[in-house]
């Protein structure tokens, strides 16, 4: 009998080795796996890169990751968001590495790795540093740069149902980066609000199927990155 679900976040997360690629869904404070991120903190894996669309706000979620410095490199395309100051300090620093990569190259990079796509060619970093050291050419008279895929070991997601094969159904915002990156890790692990029973999801919402999940750990009640942004500055 196939079943993903496993009893705790913390048995989620505990393969996490040092020096893995980890996928991080999210946009802003939409959607982020708030739980996983800080079951991680509690594991202690080291040197990690972290690939998502923020750095994290406070010291929350990706934040928490980079206040105990686990992280060695972030991958995003927005690493400043109000109350962000540790990735600041860091890279100032020179602690982290930051790649930086526009939103829908980030989107599009974590895609291809999905699809099993080798590359392609965008023209939105052109004739900026972005493009430094990357494959040019020129397609109808326009510029264009190569992009490579954005493969992960593991990807962290948060959805809304699952059951217990690993069925996916988002709820509005946390559909953001989640169903790609879910195919461009090696292993995916979910936390959702609920599990339910084979069937009762409706097949025409559901955005992930199985074949792409790997655990899933049911947090009926998650943290919010808002409210624990809010507790820090209070």
């Amino acid at each position: 009998m196939m079943n993903k679900i496993v009893n705790s976040l913390r048995e989620a997360i505990a393969d996490i080795h040092d020096g893995a690629v980890i996928h991080v869904g999210g946009f802003g404070m939409a959607g982020s796996p708030i739980d996983l991120l800080h079951a991680l903190a509690e594991q202690g894996a080291k040197n990690l890169t972290i690939v998502s669309n923020n750095a994290g706000v406070g010291r929350v979620g990706i934040a928490k990751l980079l206040s105990t410095g686990q992280v060695g490199k972030v991958v995003c395309s927005f690493p400043r968001q109000e109350n962000s100051t540790i990735i600041d300090d860091l890279h100032r620093e020179g602690r982290i590495e930051l790649e930086l990569v526009p939103q829908g190259t980030l989107a599009e990079r974590i895609r291809a790795a999905g699809a099993g796509i080798g590359g392609f060619y965008t023209p939105t970093s052109v004739g900026t540093p972005l493009a430094a050291g990357k494959e040019r050419r020129t397609f109808d008279g326009k510029k264009y740069v190569l992009e490579l895929p954005i493969h992960a070991d593991f990807a962290l997601v948060k959805a809304e149902q699952a059951d217990r094969w690993g069925n996916l159904v988002y709820h509005k915002a946390q559909r953001n980066f989640g169903p790609p990156m879910c195919m461009a890790a090696k292993t995916t692990i979910v936390q959702v609000r609920t599990i339910v029973d084979l069937g009762e999801l409706d097949p025409e919402a559901i955005v992930t199927p199985s074949i792409f999940v790997d655990r899933i750990v049911a947090v009926p009640n998650p943290l919010s990155e808002r409210e624990l942004v809010a507790q820090e500055g209070a």
